[in-house]
C-alpha cells in the first residue's frame, strides 16, 4: 500500500493522536484540514480522521469532502465521545454523494470534549485512553491489509445534525472571557473558524461563525473563556499529545 495522506480535524487532540499513531504504522504525511487548501489529488490514498459532531461531522470536514476531487481510495476513521448515532453511515453517504471513493469507515471511542454541561469522571476518561492504542493499531492493521468495512444501511440522524449545525454559531454568542484573561491571543490564533478577535481595547470578541469545536474553551491557559458566564473548570486536552502540535502538519 502506498503511503497515505492522513487528514485530521482536532480541537483538543483526540483526532491528532489517532492521526499520529496511524502515521507511525502506515507512513505518509499528516495534514490539518482547516489549513489545507488542496483537493487531495496529490495522494494515492487518503485517511480522514475526524470527530463526530452532533451525529455528523465538523464543518471543516464537510467542506473538505465537497472540495476533494481525488479518485483515490478514502478511509474514514471517526472518534466519538458519546453516541455515534449513525454518523458513520452519514459521512459515507455524504462522501459517496460527492463522488468520492470511500472504501471503509472505522469508529472508535475517545474521551468526550463537549463538556459545557457535564464531564465524564476522570477514571472513565483514563480507561478510554488506555484502550485507544490497541484500537488504533487494529485499524492500522486493517487498513494495511485492506480489510475494509462499509457501514451498513441504517437510519442516520441527518435532520438533527443539520439543525444542530445551523445553530453552532450560537455557541460563540454564549462564550465570553472573564477578567482572568491576560490577552495572550491564543484563542484567536487557534480558532479554525477565525471567529475570535482581540480588539485594540483588549477585549476578546466572539463572532457569529463558531463551529462548536470548543478549542478556545478547553485550551485557554487561564481557563478564562466561559460559557453563559459560568466558570466551568472541566477542560480537556488529550494528555498524550503535545498541544502545540494541534493544528499543525506533520
Amino acid at each position: 500500500m502506498k503511503d497515505p495522506g492522513i487528514f485530521y480535524f482536532s480541537s483538543t487532540g483526540n483526532s491528532l493522536y489517532i492521526a499520529k499513531r496511524l502515521q507511525r504504522r502506515l507512513g505518509g504525511c499528516v495534514r490539518y484540514i482547516p489549513t489545507y487548501d488542496g483537493d487531495g489529488s496529490e495522494f494515492a490514498r487518503i485517511v480522514l480522521v475526524t470527530p463526530v459532531y452532533s451525529f455528523g461531522m465538523p464543518s471543516p470536514v464537510l467542506d473538505l469532502l465537497q472540495r476533494l476531487v481525488s479518485d483515490a481510495p478514502i478511509v474514514v476513521v471517526q472518534n466519538y465521545g458519546g453516541w455515534m448515532g449513525g454518523a458513520d453511515r452519514l459521512i459515507y453517504e455524504y462522501a459517496t454523494a460527492a463522488s468520492l471513493h470511500v472504501v471503509s469507515v472505522y469508529a472508535m471511542k475517545m474521551p468526550e470534549n463537549y463538556t459545557l454541561f457535564m464531564s465524564p469522571p476522570a477514571f472513565y476518561r483514563n480507561r478510554i485512553l488506555k484502550r485507544a492504542d490497541a484500537r488504533i493499531d487494529r485499524i492500522a492493521q486493517d487498513i494495511a491489509a485492506e480489510r475494509y468495512r462499509i457501514p451498513a444501511r441504517k437510519r442516520t440522524n441527518e435532520r438533527r445534525y443539520l439543525i444542530n449545525k445551523a445553530n453552532w454559531h450560537l455557541i460563540g454568542d454564549r462564550l465570553s472571557a472573564t477578567d482572568q484573561c491576560v490577552r495572550c491571543g491564543k484563542c484567536v490564533s487557534i480558532c479554525p473558524a477565525r471567529n475570535i478577535e482581540l480588539r485594540d481595547d483588549g477585549k476578546i470578541v466572539f463572532g457569529d461563525a463558531c463551529i462548536a469545536c470548543l478549542g478556545c474553551f478547553h485550551r485557554c491557559p487561564r481557563h478564562a473563556i466561559v460559557y453563559r458566564n459560568k466558570d466551568n473548570k472541566k477542560r480537556y486536552v488529550n494528555p498524550n499529545v503535545d498541544e502545540r502540535e494541534i493544528g499543525a502538519d506533520l
